[in-house]
């Protein structure tokens, strides 16, 4: 499994597997679906997965309000 980024711009749905290539701006974010790899988790896998809600809440803020 991939990751799955989806997000509402300018009236259409975008779907993204790169965090970093998701606009700045955007109108909604409507999915967001990081990829958790199998356990065991290695150390990066780990440090990976606890970044994930600061970048939706990174997400949150770039939506157009």
């Amino acid at each position: 499994m991939a990751h799955e980024f989806v997000i509402l711009n300018n009236g259409k749905l975008e779907t993204y597997t790169n965090f970093n290539d998701i606009p700045e701006i955007f109108d909604n974010v409507i999915k967001f679906v990081p990829e958790v790899p199998e356990p065991p988790h290695t150390d990066e896998q780990h440090e990976e997965m606890e970044q994930w809600p600061n970048k939706l809440k990174q997400l949150i803020q770039r939506e157009l309000k």
